[in-house]
Order: structure tokens, then C-alpha cells, then sequence
């Protein structure tokens, strides 16, 4: 990975783009199954995917610590399972004919003993509350300034009041870790492999 910073600002922009392509989708009032949903939840899959590399290069940023490793872990297993969300709803849109034939094929695969509370109820908040807490770490280790945090967590939790705040939501999280990006640069490029020593 040449630069952590790349990742850290197309992460968010995916995100954001599954919430336009999701409006998009639903202006019709025909939203799922169908070429709209698909896109929409490709992209979306795709920057939860990226996510993992530049929640990974974040916490380089930081002194390793008990802290540090534990706001990586939460992050990464939010992360896994909203992944796991977004793979779903591939999944049953690719299978159904219509929106009901899909609402059952999801609701089955919810309804498996530990799957809703894993994988819909607690696991996906985790990925925002790790991202959250590691913002707060990188301010206390000078990376970030004081109001990253507070548009964080703006933006990770704006998407529960309605769906439809997701583009701006995926804005918010790239502007409030913006700094981080020529800061990642400067940290690799001040590393031992790229001084060349051995």
C-alpha cells in the first residue's frame, strides 16, 4: 500500500456514493431488487472493504497500546460485519424477483438464532464507535485537531436518524479525518524501509 492517506479519503467517498446512487435509486419508488440496488450496494460494499486498510492506517498513526489495539479490533469487527450486511444484500437481491420475495429471503437469513443481534443490532455500530474513538486517540496524539471527533461522530450517527443522510454522513467522515492524509505521507516516507535502512 504506497499511501494510507489515498485509502482514508476513497473509504469515505465510496460510502457517500452508495447514499447518492441509493436516492437515486429510490426517486422512482421502484428501489430493490434490481441494477439500481445492485450498484448501490457494490459501491457501498467496496468502501467498507477499503475501510479495513485505512482503519489499519490510522491506528500506525498511534503509540501501540492496549487502547490502540482494542479501538482497531471494535472498528475491524464492525467493520466484518457490516460487510457481511452489504454481501447479504447482494446476495438476496441477486436471487429475488420482486421486493417481497427479497424482504423473505432477508428476514430468513435474519432470523437464524444470533444473526440480527450480530450482524444488524451490535455489530455495524461498532464500526462507527471504533472510528469515533480512534479520531479521539489521534487528537491526543497531536494527528488530528479537537472537532474531528465531534464531526465523526456527526457524521457516523446521522445515518441512524434516516438513511437518506448517508452522502453527507460519507463527507463528514473524509473531512474529519482530512489531515491524516499528508500526515500518513509524511510518516511513510519517514519510515526505515523508505530511508533504506535495513
Amino acid at each position: 500500500m504506497k499511501s494510507p492517506g489515498v485509502l482514508l479519503f476513497a473509504a469515505p467517498l465510496f460510502f457517500s456514493g452508495y447514499g447518492v446512487i441509493r436516492l437515486v435509486g429510490r426517486a422512482d419508488g421502484r428501489y430493490g431488487p434490481g441494477l439500481d440496488w445492485q450498484i448501490a450496494h457494490i459501491v457501498g460494499l467496496i468502501g467498507m472493504v477499503l475501510f479495513v486498510p485505512a482503519v489499519l492506517g490510522m491506528g500506525r498513526l498511534l503509540p501501540s497500546n492496549a487502547v490502540r489495539n482494542s479501538a482497531i479490533a471494535v472498528t475491524l469487527i464492525g467493520l466484518a460485519t457490516t460487510i457481511v450486511q452489504f454481501v447479504a444484500d447482494v446476495a438476496f437481491a441477486a436471487q429475488a424477483a420482486d421486493k417481497a420475495e427479497m424482504s423473505r429471503l432477508s428476514n430468513a437469513f435474519s432470523d437464524i438464532p444470533g444473526v440480527r443481534p450480530a450482524f444488524y443490532l451490535v455489530g455495524p455500530p461498532l464500526f462507527f464507535v471504533g472510528l469515533i474513538v480512534l479520531t479521539i486517540l489521534l487528537v491526543r496524539a497531536g494527528r488530528l485537531r479537537w472537532w474531528s471527533p465531534v464531526l465523526m461522530a456527526i457524521s457516523t450517527l446521522s445515518p441512524m436518524i434516516t438513511l437518506d443522510l448517508i452522502p453527507l454522513a460519507g463527507v463528514g467522515m473524509l473531512v474529519s479525518v482530512l489531515p491524516l492524509g499528508s500526515t500518513a505521507d509524511e510518516t511513510a516516507a519517514s519510515s526505515p524501509a523508505h530511508r533504506g535502512v535495513g
